[in-house]
């Protein structure tokens, strides 16, 4: 059986709402799926519903975005409970501070001659989390971009004019308050990391494991095979569970299928029970 540990849904930036990723899940026979949308939880609650009525294990979970200046620095978060503690309450303050962040956003758009509102974005994220994923959609709908990619190339991306930065936690805060709240941190796809010397690597991949890391992705939905196999053996170097995830958006990534990702390889189940053994170890 199969698992997929990095989802998203319309509570962030992805175009399924939870209870339609479910449905999605059960049709391509996934014995567990984690719903990690970018810090928020919004969507949980709902698809908790729908997967109570199936067979289908939900994973609560949230995807963060932390403060590295070399690339992109990102940690799925398993097991994470909705409600109050550690980790949930920062997510209330940086939903916040995202919130104003897309208010400036807007206005710098509007600036460059883009014919966008605040109030079209929100209705583009359905009531979820707005991200700029919606923006891009706008702006391919309204003849701004050509598709996505070019959107974030043109305007949103960092270095692009209407780009601005947000509130992240650094990354040992956010271990910390992951491993406080009784979930399992997980260093998501770490080739957008931005560290090309091993050496560098190495010393980074020990300063997160001193921090409380878990896991890392290793059965990333746009890794081969063999790139799979590498990874597994790093990740056991430094005592990390090696664990994976589709990075499934729907249609704002259409060629990465919910369960395999783009390259078509499914993630082992028992990647999750590995990882599940550190729920709830603070």
């Amino acid at each position: 059986m199969y698992v997929d540990l990095h989802t998203h849904s319309t509570a962030s930036d992805g175009s399924s709402t939870p209870a339609g990723l479910i449905k999605e899940a059960v049709e391509m026979r996934l014995e567990a799926i984690a719903l990690t949308d970018h810090d928020t939880q919004e969507g949980i609650a709902e698809a908790r519903t729908a997967a109570e009525r199936t067979g289908l294990r939900l994973v609560p979970g949230v995807e963060l975005s932390l403060d590295w200046d070399k690339g992109g620095m990102h940690m799925v978060v398993l097991w994470l409970e909705p409600g109050s503690g550690p980790l949930q309450d920062r997510l209330a303050a940086l939903q916040h501070a995202r919130a104003n962040r897309n208010d400036r956003m807007v206005a710098l758009l509007q600036d460059l001659g883009v014919d966008i509102t605040i109030e079209e974005l929100l209705e583009e994220a359905g009531g979820g989390s707005v991200g700029r994923p919606h923006m891009a959609a706008i702006l391919v709908r309204k003849g701004h971009a050509e598709d996505i990619q070019d959107a974030f190339n043109r305007f949103l991306a960092k270095g692009a004019p209407a780009y601005l930065g947000r509130d992240r936690l650094l990354p040992e805060e956010g271990i910390r308050l992951a491993r406080e709240s009784g979930a399992v941190p997980v260093l998501a796809h770490p080739h957008t990391l931005g560290v090309d010397n091993r050496f560098e690597f190495a010393d980074l991949m020990e300063r997160l494991v001193d921090a409380g890391l878990v896991g890392v992705e290793c059965h990333y939905g746009t890794y081969e095979r063999d790139g799979r196999s590498g990874m597994v053996a790093m990740a056991r170097r430094f005592g990390l569970i090696p664990s994976g995830g589709s990075d499934y958006h729907g249609t704002y990534k259409p060629d990465v299928a919910l369960g395999t990702g783009r390259v078509g390889i499914p993630v082992p189940r028992d990647v999750m029970d590995e990882l599940e053994v550190h729920r709830g170890i603070g």
